[in-house]
């Protein structure tokens, strides 16, 4: 019973989107939106196919996820550790979280300049951009988490007799897992956003690399589409994160409700 409510409930979520499609199309065809400035989605769904037909969706959209994938991991794997540090030490803290802080507010299209004189024009820069976006939402939620921890929990680990890193282990990590998935999900989003970015700037393929093709011959069609894909790419990364969640805090779902 649990599972078909969860199957209707996500049901429910595309309502909202299925019906903006249908009003975009009745103003399309209606003749409210011109063509020329908004397309309509069956005439984007016909474009979609031309490019899967000839191939060149399906060869960008791979180096898209390619560029992003790595990013984002790196992000993880490097926003796990500093949090971890920064956490857990009062040391760490203070040597790694100030120059993070500073780092974190500098524009990031103000940085796409300096990686293409540093790095060229390869791979490297878009995939710097990307774990560059997604590293402080992993990091500060899994900062918060940490020393967020209730001082009950570390003092029962401390009569239990847990050592440092059975704490850490067994009480800090755990308590702290729902900020880090928090702060997952935020930096895939982020993720995207500066995949988009990264790959308008002296990129030669990727999605961001056809719609600027696409700009050059006014072809809002296929602008739409890569826009579309970016958004369900985004979509789907989300869902993902919260399947996992509702397996890694399966004690958490036990004990209340879950949205």
């Amino acid at each position: 019973m649990r599972q078909l409510r969860f199957v209707g409930r996500e049901s429910r979520r595309f309502l909202s989107p299925l019906l903006l499609v249908a009003i975009w199309q009745i103003a399309s065809v209606s003749g409210l939106v011109s063509a020329r400035i908004l397309p309509s989605p069956v005439q984007l769904a016909h474009t979609a196919w031309g490019l899967i037909k000839d191939g060149s969706l399906p060869t960008n959209l791979l180096v898209s996820l390619e560029r992003a994938s790595l990013g984002f991991a790196l992000a993880l794997v490097i926003g796990v550790t500093l949090a971890l540090i920064s956490g857990l030490s009062r040391l760490g803290e203070d040597i790694i979280d100030a120059p993070l802080q500073i780092l974190r507010t500098l524009p990031a299209l103000a940085l796409a300049p300096l990686f293409i004189l540093w790095f060229g024009i390869g791979e490297e820069p878009k995939i710097l951009l990307v774990l560059l976006g997604a590293l402080f939402p992993i990091y500060l939620n899994l900062h918060k988490g940490i020393r967020n921890i209730d001082p009950k929990l570390l003092e029962m680990a401390r009569t239990l007799g847990l050592s440092r890193v059975q704490t850490i282990m067994d009480v800090i990590l755990p308590g702290a897992l729902p900020d880090l998935l928090l702060g997952v999900r935020y930096a895939l989003g982020v993720a995207w956003l500066m995949l988009v970015v990264a790959e308008q700037v002296n990129a030669e393929s990727g999605i961001g690399h056809m719609m600027m093709d696409a700009e050059d011959f006014l072809r809002t069609d296929i602008i739409l589409v890569g826009l579309i894909v970016y958004g369900l790419l985004g979509l789907i990364s989300d869902r993902l994160v919260r399947a996992g969640e509702r397996w890694l805090l399966v004690w958490q779902m036990q004990g209340g409700t879950r949205v």
